[in-house]
């Protein structure tokens, strides 16, 4: 059976060449094809809710939408259904001044319970909140290590020397963004919706009035704000006195008519309105820096399909088709992570391949035979990602976890055929024979440790319930590129070995011609003496 089977593989020994060839580039295929992301969605039994309303809107507002969103929540809290319950904060902020949100937690009930995922429940409750007038809604679900995901995970930071600049950038690239079918919902963290209310003082007709300019600021702060004035003491305890004009004498601008003045030089009192400019704008709630630069963050959802990295690449394209080059890009946020853990795990797989090539070359005194051994890690990987393939999983943090166990894992195949074909050499067998042999030898315990790693994985491939998402990746790659690379190096190896280990030595070789002349040495002496 195998045996047969290897005596005619290695009569076309140059066709092991060929296969492990055109498996690299079906590797290298599927690398560009499968889709990239940083952590797979996993189902943590939560998710957060937010509704937003525009800017200045008041407690009283927010608290109406924030008692309908309990409604809509309370309709999923029932024996039957998947929500166990709720804890909805008002504001929805974590800190600052800004009142305009609030915030559900949504806790689910037990996965073996419900039929639904955390992301099928949030966004049949997205459906139905966003028929609110009035208010935006946004759902953020849990993920791997910790993280956040929202319906936006494509976050690109642009820097620049001022936020009017910054701004112009922004609408010029969201403007762009509109046209790039992989991204969706683009918007940014800069948003121009605070009422602002900007005063500016007639300097000379308050010079000609006499009115100096610490009155008009000192009025303005008392009346439109509040002012510490002074202290006094009740019962031991200190209380400040603190100066506020009335709610209703400051609701609206033509409020300001109703402010006088005192000018130094006559006395009299003068209208606040006749030595001011009232302009109404909008402006931010806040101004972000990153790196200590003046920054706006540009941030999209993925359309239905798209992995991170292919909306990375998209979001990336179009800033460099439309930002100047003085617009300094960086990321944040799952983006930056991707990118970030993306080009450290592949430079772990390099320097673990490069590991096991020098302990094996020290092992065997040989760079030919390490080389035959670890081309079993591209046969593993092949293996690996036509699996993942399979199951329409993703390359991320897992995945490439599992592809730096594959090369261990798949090596010692190689390691098994490749030593015992060099023992057997080392006893006089010929060349091809102990090729044969070796490999035959070793057929049954290749079988029966990759069974029994395949075996061992197979809970991750096929376990459900908390936390499966990102354990399934590791035993797609492990079952099915340990199974692949199995059954290849029963061929290729040897195959390999036959075309280009011909001229080798054994790593006993050495030790045995000095073996040889401190024996003959010996015998020498012996006579003499």
């Amino acid at each position: 059976g195998y045996r047969r089977w290897l005596e005619r593989a290695l009569d076309y020994s140059w066709m092991a060449v060929v296969a492990v060839v055109a498996l690299s580039l079906l590797a290298v295929w599927l690398t560009q094809r499968l889709p990239t992301e940083y952590a797979p969605a996993e189902d943590r039994g939560a998710f957060f809710i937010l509704l937003r309303a525009p800017e200045g809107a008041s407690l009283e507002y927010m608290d109406r939408y924030a008692r309908q969103m309990e409604g809509i929540l309370l309709d999923e809290v029932g024996d039957s259904e998947s929500v166990r319950r709720f804890l909805t904060r008002l504001p929805g902020s974590w800190g600052g001044a800004e009142v305009n949100s609030a915030r559900s937690i949504v806790l689910l009930e037990n996965w073996d319970i419900r039929d639904e995922s955390d992301r099928e429940i949030g966004s049949r409750l997205r459906g139905r909140l966003d028929e609110l007038p009035g208010v935006r809604s946004f759902v953020s679900h849990g993920s791997s290590f910790g993280m956040r995901q929202d319906s936006r995970p494509v976050e690109m930071v642009i820097g620049g020397p001022d936020y009017e600049q910054l701004q112009q950038w922004r609408d010029e690239l969201l403007a762009a963004l509109r046209n790039v079918p992989e991204l969706v919902n683009g918007d940014s963290n800069y948003q121009e919706r605070k009422p602002q209310i900007n005063i500016a003082v007639d300097r000379d007709r308050a010079a000609v009035l006499g009115v100096p300019l610490l009155s008009i600021g000192r009025t303005l702060e008392t009346m439109l704000g509040s002012r510490q004035v002074t202290t006094y003491i009740d019962r031991g305890r200190e209380y400040n006195v603190i100066l506020m004009g009335r709610e209703t004498d400051r609701s609206s601008t033509d409020d300001l008519t109703n402010l006088y003045v005192r000018s130094e030089r006559t006395g009299d009192l003068i209208p606040l309105a006749n030595l001011v400019r009232i302009s109404e704008t909008a402006g931010p709630s806040r101004l972000n820096r990153h790196d200590r630069m003046r920054s706006i963050t540009i941030e999209a959802g993925l359309a239905d399909g798209v992995s991170l990295g292919a909306g990375i690449e998209a979001m990336l394209q179009a800033a460099n088709e439309t930002l100047p080059a003085a617009a300094r890009i960086s990321w944040d946020g799952e983006s930056k992570e991707y990118l970030e853990s993306g080009g450290s795990l592949y430079l772990t797989f390099g320097f673990a391949l490069l590991i096991v090539f020098l302990v094996l070359a020290a092992q065997f005194e040989s760079f030919v035979n390490p080389l035959i051994i670890l081309v079993t890690v591209p046969l593993a990987m092949t293996g690996a990602l036509l699996g993942l393939l399979f199951y329409g999983s993703s390359i991320n943090v897992f995945s490439q976890i599992g592809a730096i166990l594959l090369i261990g894992l798949s090596a010692k195949n190689g390691v098994l055929i490749v030593e015992f074909a060099n023992q057997l050499r080392d006893r006089g067998m010929a060349f091809r024979e102990a090729t044969i042999d070796a490999a035959v030898v070793r057929f049954r315990p290749i079988l029966m440790t990759s069974a029994a790693t395949t075996f061992g994985a197979l809970p991750l491939l096929l376990g459900t319930g908390a936390g499966w998402e990102s354990r399934q990746p590791i035993g797609i790659v492990i079952v099915f590129g340990v199974a692949v690379s199995a059954v290849l190096t029963l061929f290729i190896v040897p195959a390999l070995y036959h075309l280009f280990a011909r001229n080798t030595s054994s790593p006993q070789r050495v030790s045995r011609i000095i073996e040889q002349l401190q024996r003959g040495t010996a015998a020498e002496k012996s006579p003499a003496e």
